[in-house]
């Protein structure tokens, strides 16, 4: 394959992961007129349009889509080849990028990695805080983190973390005009801090459970936010009740304030994994990011 050719379908796949010719630049450190041009060059030598522009957005055609599944898997397969290469070397180096929520980063990926990242100074971990449970393929992430009921099939899960009891918490300040909620239709009648999420744009429902019969109430009230430490914060200053894992608020509830309430119907979720492609050739850098995180006992 001529040299331009491979470097056009570069550009190509650059565009078609971020739907956007100014993203897709400013990740390649090029002009959007460069861009453009590569392009309109490749589309050109093929006979085809790959790709359809609009104002606004940007998406592939049949045919790009059909070339973009086609290079972007052997694409990735040679950038981890090339990486996999600094296993020669006398320590682990490569760049790690990571997605998850903020309690995981908060309370697993982050107190792991402190212990470990001062030894490997040529690794370099990227962690992106993202409540849309993003495609890490699509998005070359090299490792996604959920809870394990939410990691697809055809992933390799490894668990990071305990299970994680939930927690419906409000101040007392909050409690001193309000009666004490004891059933999920209660709830109806409170100032309820939801969560937005980032995927689907809608409010999170609270997923509770009590024995066998579970159920997702549908909240609301004055306050929404699209991460968990703003919804803490709210309930702290009396703004209304938040349903937050129980560890990022037991402090508060330790010392008195944030009081728990309906603890029989708060329940507690699957720990969270780390997950990564089946085919994905993994590196020292990649499987030491892996073992520090991998939860012990």
């Amino acid at each position: 394959m001529p040299r331009e050719n491979l470097n056009d379908i570069l550009v190509f796949l650059a565009v078609a992961r971020e739907k956007s010719f100014t993203r897709a630049a400013a990740r390649l450190g090029v002009s959007q007129s460069a861009l453009s041009h590569s392009i309109r060059d490749l589309e050109a030598r093929l006979g085809l349009r790959l790709l359809t522009r609009t104002t606004r957005s940007v998406s592939t055609t049949e045919a790009g889509e059909e070339l973009f599944q086609a290079v972007a898997p052997r694409i990735e397969e040679i950038d981890a080849s090339v990486a996999a290469l600094s296993d020669f070397r006398d320590k682990p180096a490569g760049a790690i990028r990571i997605t998850a929520t903020d309690h995981p980063i908060e309370t697993v990926i982050w107190p792991k990695l402190r212990k470990v990242l001062p030894s490997y100074p040529d690794i370099k971990v990227e962690v992106t805080v993202d409540y849309g449970l993003s495609n890490i393929v699509e998005e070359r992430y090299d490792i996604g983190v959920r809870f394990g009921d939410q990691v697809a099939k055809d992933m390799i899960a490894v668990r990071i973390s305990p299970d994680i009891p939930m927690s419906i918490v409000g101040s007392p300040s909050y409690f001193s005009n309000r009666s004490v909620p004891k059933t999920p239709e209660d709830l109806l009648n409170q100032e309820c801090i939801t969560l937005r999420m980032t995927t689907t744009k809608a409010l999170y429902a609270w997923e509770l459970a009590k024995g066998k019969r579970a159920m997702q109430a549908r909240v609301g009230g004055q306050l929404t936010f699209n991460t968990q430490p703003q919804m803490i914060r709210a309930a702290l200053d009396g703004f209304g009740l938040a349903f937050v894992p129980e560890d990022s608020v037991i402090r508060h509830i330790q010392n008195g304030e944030l009081q728990s309430v309906m603890k029989d119907w708060c329940p507690t979720w699957p720990g969270y994994h780390a997950y990564y492609p089946s085919r994905r050739q993994t590196s020292r850098a990649f499987s030491l990011v892996i073992d520090a995180l991998k939860h012990r006992m």
